[in-house]
């Protein structure tokens, strides 16, 4: 038996998002990457991160940062908000909430990412940082309103 996995699927590592990080497959759909990178994030695997960007990001410029993040960053948990599942489109989104650590310090990051796939293959674009109002349901997933909780 494997580790759960990190992206927080309830699925053992080895049948979630370990196929897609060692090149065993390809992720069929926006949520299924965007789980896959958020595992590579908790795993610290630049490679794949960088192979899931979309190409005209030139991601290979980030791996400087990216791999001094790792030394810092502790991932500690995924949930995904929306997932639109495209409908014979080459676009799809994830809306998601992560909580992370960064030098001891606790925090977030609550994200719609925007997904493109080009020949059967999806990658990240970019993404934009929904604004959440304090009396706002908090988009951890808790219920509470966001001044309750994550936005103390």
């Amino acid at each position: 038996m494997s580790d759960p996995c990190p992206c927080c699927s309830g699925l053992e590592y080895s049948l979630c998002c370990h196929p897609y990080l060692n090149d065993m497959a390809i992720a069929p759909t926006p949520e299924t990457l965007m789980r896959s990178r958020y595992t590579a994030y908790a795993m610290q695997n630049a490679d794949y991160l960088i192979a899931t960007w979309h190409p005209s990001c030139g991601a290979e410029g980030f791996r400087p940062a990216l791999e001094a993040s790792f030394v810092t960053t502790r991932w500690l948990s995924l949930h995904i908000i929306e997932a639109k599942k495209p409908r014979d489109s080459s676009e799809g989104f994830v809306t998601f909430f992560a909580r992370f650590s960064e030098n001891q310090c606790h925090s977030f990051i609550s994200e719609r990412s925007r997904f493109l796939r080009e020949e059967q293959r999806w990658y990240y674009i970019d993404g934009i940082f929904p604004e959440t109002g304090r009396n706002d349901r908090c988009p951890c997933g808790s219920g509470k309103k966001f001044k309750k909780c994550c936005g103390q």
